[in-house]
């Protein structure tokens, strides 16, 4: 959802400063995951919302739910969210948190897609010519989706590269209509 996107965005912006300058990037990585999975968890996305239960129980819930894996500062990211009426926000937050963090590193993320199951000499080609294309290390996250009929589509942040048979095709297709 894009606009979820939008309101996490500077959110994860104000973690990340945060976590650099205190040195705890994967520190925070960890409890921003863990806070994610709660909030997306069917049985407390139920609770979001719901007007029997006040925003700031919803933050002291998660907050039980993550016991002490949460510093003072995570705790209190948590509650600030929940009274801002934004807990459904926290897997987005964490996602863009993921991002900021492997920039930072000067790793980027990469979504390979593949009609079929790709082979480690085939992954290792694809990685470096990625590699040497956008001149940072590339942490290759592969998914299959027959769909696509042959071929890869490859997503690094907001960049696509589609290679693929059917981005080809519906290319063709649109190329053909006008």
């Amino acid at each position: 959802m894009a606009e979820a996107r939008t309101i996490a965005r500077p959110y994860a912006e104000a973690v990340f400063k945060l976590a650099k300058a205190n040195d705890e990037l994967p520190a925070w990585s960890g409890m921003l995951q863990l806070a994610a999975a709660i909030a997306a968890d069917d049985q407390v996305r139920s609770l979001i919302g719901n007007p029997k239960v006040p925003a700031r129980r919803l933050g002291e819930l998660l907050l039980d739910i993550c016991g002490d894996n949460l510093n003072d500062e995570g705790r209190n990211f948590v509650l600030l969210l929940a009274e801002n009426g934004r807990i459904e926000i926290l897997p987005e937050v964490s996602e863009l948190f993921e991002q900021l963090k492997t920039r930072h590193e000067g790793v980027l993320s990469a979504n390979i897609i593949s009609a079929f199951a790709v082979s480690d000499a085939q992954l290792r080609d694809l990685v470096t010519d990625l590699e040497i294309k956008f001149k940072r290390k590339i942490e290759p996250k592969v998914s299959i989706d027959p769909e696509l009929i042959g071929g890869v589509k490859v997503e690094i942040g907001d960049e696509v590269l589609d290679a693929s048979v059917r981005g080809k095709l519906e290319a063709m297709a649109v190329a053909l209509k006008s």
